[in-house]
């Protein structure tokens, strides 16, 4: 899909202001927002996606910022804007941990950043609750078994490498599934300081506790939940690839 943009310019007025410095912000942090993007080759803003700020769709929104598609050059990337009311003083500690899952092909791709801006790479897909919604009525049992499997891939990577993503229990906004890959986004609650456990969260929110698990269950039969618990206490007490090879096979995976 053609999507249609507009200039960082237009940005220093409502209602477009609003994205840029959301939820408050002075004319002067606006001008000086500009002119940071300019800086970062932002060139113009595309107002698309299933979240909306006033009456403009975005890709989305958190505690620390809100996401659009934007132009850089001639790249469609994704831009995370930090909010004006953001615990986090700057955007440099969630670029570090985004480099860090990048270095075991985890997460979108960084692609530059500065106090208030992350640009990364642009995953066009659907978010896990909303693919999934999409697929109940065709019952495809290989394309969400394939699904899950390569983001538990990804969990376990990260698991290995000692690196929490901290809000997996909630995959709904978590898991974005595009055409060629499924990926784990949003990295900003993300630590190298806790114990890890990325592989237990996200098994426990497709199969165990919650209403995805439910709609998972209806296209395909599950094992029990004590045989799913059994082999994540096993997983959780040992991170080995067997452990985690086991699970999968007790998953139907």
């Amino acid at each position: 899909m053609a999507h249609s943009f507009i200039s960082i310019k237009k940005f220093s007025e409502e209602p477009y202001s609003k994205i840029l410095g959301y939820p408050n912000a002075t004319n002067r942090q606006i001008k000086s927002r500009i002119n940071e993007l300019e800086k970062l080759k932002i060139k113009s803003v595309c107002l698309t996606g299933p979240t909306t700020i006033g009456n403009l769709a975005i890709l989305g929104k958190g505690y620390v910022g809100v996401v659009v598609l934007v132009k850089r050059g001639n790249k469609e990337v994704a831009l995370k804007i930090r909010r004006t009311d953001s615990q986090r003083k700057n955007m440099k500690n969630e670029s570090i941990l985004l480099k860090i899952v990048n270095s075991i092909k985890v997460g979108p791709k960084l692609i530059d950043v500065s106090k208030n801006f992350l640009v990364m790479e642009y995953l066009e897909g659907e978010k896990f609750s909303n693919w999934i919604e999409m697929l109940k009525g065709t019952g495809s049992t290989k394309k969400l078994k394939s699904t899950i499997k390569s983001a538990l891939e990804d969990c376990y990577r990260l698991d290995q490498i000692g690196f929490d993503h901290g809000e997996l229990s909630n995959i709904s906004k978590h898991v974005i599934v595009g055409k060629t890959k499924v990926s784990l986004i949003d990295f900003e609650s993300s630590s190298t300081k806790r114990r890890p456990s990325n592989v237990t969260s996200i098994t426990q929110a497709f199969f165990i506790g919650s209403g995805i698990a439910k709609q998972a269950q209806k296209i395909y039969k599950n094992s029990s939940k004590e045989k799913i618990i059994h082999a994540l206490k096993s997983y959780k007490q040992e991170k080995t690839r067997e452990n985690f090879e086991n699970l999968l096979k007790v998953l139907k995976l």
